[in-house]
C-alpha cells in the first residue's frame, strides 16, 4: 500500500533531487534549489514501507491559482497511477474548490492529467513567461 502525506518531515530530500536533477525538465538542479522549492510549496510525498516512491508540489495563492510541479514517480511504481492520484490528492483540497485556474506543464503525461480535466491553454496568445538564460536554452534545445 502507497500512503500519501503532505508532512514535509517526511520527504527524503536526496530521493527529490535525485529525481529531479534527472528530470528532462530540471536536469541537474542543484539540491539548494530543490530545498528552496520545497520551503515555499505544498509537497506531496508517497510512500510505500517507509521509503518515499513520489513526489508533487503546488504552487498556490489556496484562493484563485496553483501550479503543479514536479510530479515525479519511482520507476518501481510507474504505471499503477500513482501520479494521477497525487494530482487529484491535490485537486480534492478545499482550498482548491472553486480554484479559477489550476495548471501545469508536461511533455509526456497528458492523458494522465487529460484524465483528471486538464486541457490545453484555451487562450494560449494570452500568456507569457520570463526565463532564466539557462531555462530558455534547455527549451531551445529540447525536441
Amino acid at each position: 500500500m502507497i500512503a500519501l502525506s503532505d508532512d514535509k518531515a517526511l520527504l527524503q530530500v536526496d530521493r527529490v533531487h535525485g529525481w529531479l536533477a534527472g528530470s528532462y525538465w530540471s536536469p541537474g538542479i542543484s539540491r539548494d534549489l530543490i530545498e528552496r522549492a520545497i520551503a515555499g510549496s505544498h509537497c506531496l510525498g508517497a510512500y510505500r514501507d517507509g521509503v518515499q516512491v513520489g513526489y508533487a508540489r503546488t504552487i498556490t495563492d489556496h484562493a484563485t491559482f496553483a501550479w503543479i510541479a514536479d510530479v515525479f514517480i519511482d520507476e518501481s511504481c510507474r504505471g499503477e497511477g500513482l501520479g494521477r492520484r497525487m494530482v487529484q490528492w491535490f485537486l480534492d483540497l478545499p482550498s482548491f474548490n472553486g480554484m479559477r485556474r489550476v495548471a501545469l506543464g508536461t511533455l509526456d503525461a497528458h492523458g494522465v492529467y487529460e484524465a483528471l480535466g486538464f486541457h490545453p491553454l484555451l487562450r494560449p496568445e494570452r500568456f507569457m513567461e520570463r526565463l532564466d538564460p539557462g531555462a530558455a536554452t534547455l527549451l531551445r534545445t529540447q525536441s
